[in-house]
């Protein structure tokens, strides 16, 4: 039987565009070569497919020009993220060199799985995967369903408090009320949901569009910054708390990482924290009490199966006080580099980065 060809698609028209890069890279250059054939397949900032050559290079050459001119606190790091996606080397694919508007026709016919590496919208929030569902072609992850769930920070709450697990106290504003009676709105969180609390766009993630609000002077900025990003806003009570961090990885039967614990310097973990070098460490085994590690294990499956996950997710936690667990929320296409928590969680856990690829390459087959 000879090689699987894995179809790698990565870029795509969200605010996490860099990080995209930089997780297809790293697979691509730890996938298994004797069971599989990489195909690089891009997705520019405008939608456009481009397969064949070298498109990882061309989207990152394309995106570090862009960085260039961006004024932005993330800049720095957007650039350092894109310098480590363009010095991987990659294999020139051959395969129907073209750019398309959406999946390039014949394609399907010369791929056995796709494997997704877009994060945000246009690619973790089920439109890419009901395509590749009318397409037939069987790919690593979330189906539909979940994630949509998975990336809609409202419908995903309201699904966990559905199933009885514990959330922090939130608030759903939809952005024509704010436009229509911000006096209302700002009355509604501050009876319900108080000072200090954290203001997000719905459907976004990397902390794109998200503000700590300390007092209510500052709600009305921050509720505009995040309506620039999404109709439905979510306003969250915010929990000083330990931040902690479980791999997810399965179909039915799905199993859980130990426990890590992220620590950072910074008073949030915005972008920047996030994704800069050394600006944060993982923990991994999390110092939790023994009880504590498994309570957390346990609600990490109940959050997957809540959503009705596949393949892979990370679910992250809040502990509180006196290791009072709180699910902040489940990541279906988590960051991918070999350095990222998805990964580290399960090397501690027994499973070396290129092993955990295959394993998710299985785990889609075997779902279809």
């Amino acid at each position: 039987m000879g090689k699987l060809r894995i179809g790698v698609v990565f870029g795509g028209r969200s605010g996490e565009h860099e990080v995209s890069l930089a997780s297809a890279a790293s697979v691509m250059t730890a996938m298994d070569r004797e069971r599989f054939e990489p195909v690089p397949i891009g997705i520019t900032r405008d939608g456009r497919w481009a397969v064949g050559g070298d498109p990882l290079r061309a989207l990152s050459e394309e995106a570090t020009r862009l960085a260039l001119t961006e004024g932005a606190a993330e800049a720095g790091v957007k650039r350092g993220l894109l310098e480590r996606a363009a010095a991987v080397e990659v294999a020139r694919s051959p395969a129907l060199a073209q750019r398309s508007e959406s999946l390039p026709p014949g394609l399907r016919n010369q791929l056995d799985v796709m494997l997704i590496m877009l994060h945000g919208p246009y690619g973790e929030d089920g439109t890419i995967q009901g395509m590749l569902e009318l397409a037939g072609l069987p790919y690593v992850g979330a189906k539909v369903l979940a994630s949509a769930l998975g990336m809609d920070k409202v419908a995903m709450k309201d699904m966990f408090r559905a199933h009885g697990l514990p959330v922090v106290q939130y608030l759903a504003v939809m952005r024509h009320e704010w436009r229509r009676d911000p006096a209302a709105v700002e009355r509604g969180v501050a009876a319900r949901i108080g000072f200090p609390c954290f203001v997000k766009p719905a459907n976004l993630g990397s902390s794109v569009g998200i503000s700590k609000v300390k007092t209510a002077d500052g709600l009305a900025a921050a509720l505009e910054e995040a309506a620039r990003h999404d109709r439905r806003l979510l306003v969250e009570r915010a929990v000083k708390a330990r931040e902690v961090e479980v791999a997810v990885l399965g179909n039915d039967m799905p199993q859980a990482s130990l426990p890590g614990e992220v620590c950072y310097g910074g008073e949030w973990y915005d972008y920047e924290t996030k994704y800069a070098e050394g600006r944060t460490t993982l923990k991994v085994p999390a110092p939790l009490s023994p009880e504590t590690a498994e309570h957390v294990r346990g609600l990490a499956i109940q959050a997957f199966r809540a959503i009705d996950c596949a393949g892979m997710a990370r679910v992250d936690f809040f502990i509180e006080g006196a290791e009072g667990v709180l699910v902040n929320e489940i990541n279906t296409i988590p960051g991918f580099t070999s350095t990222s928590a998805y990964a580290r969680l399960w090397e501690a856990s027994g499973i070396p980065y290129p092993e955990l690829i295959s394993r998710l390459i299985d785990l889609a087959l075997e779902r279809r």
